[in-house]
């Protein structure tokens, strides 16, 4: 599995933004492969920085490149 900072570095080249790891974290979550919620996080079950549905693709697609999806 690839690190945060592996897919922020991949995304950064391929796209030209860095992502945030929180939406990376959630469009792992929608993919099923979240394996714990943050300790730091207040509200279960809501995101205080979901990921916007413009950033998605580029972060499905990094995930895809290392093989997570």
């Amino acid at each position: 599995m690839a690190t945060y900072r592996e897919i922020q570095t991949w995304v950064r080249a391929a796209s030209g933004f860095v992502p945030k790891t929180s939406w990376i974290a959630h469009v792992k979550s929608d993919r099923g492969l979240s394996g714990r919620t943050a300790a730091n996080r207040f509200d279960h079950p809501t995101r205080v920085n979901p990921c916007p549905t413009t950033r998605r693709a580029a972060i499905e697609a990094a995930l895809r490149h290392f093989g997570m999806v």
